[in-house]
């Protein structure tokens, strides 16, 4: 697991509402699969950076 959640944020994010323990380690491999797409998609393409047009 690459932790890219910061789980302050995203408890800050949802207000009022818990958060349930697991939902950090559900949400940071969500991102990690977002950014690995994103990054084929740019490789695909010839490019070395990856752009929000990758998402």
């Amino acid at each position: 697991m690459a932790d890219l959640i910061v789980q302050a944020a995203v408890k800050e994010e949802l207000g009022e509402l818990n958060v349930a323990s697991d939902l950090y380690d559900a949400l940071d491999d969500e991102v990690s699969e977002l950014l690995e797409d994103a990054s084929r998609r740019a490789e695909e393409n010839d490019r070395k950076t990856v752009q929000p047009r990758d998402l």
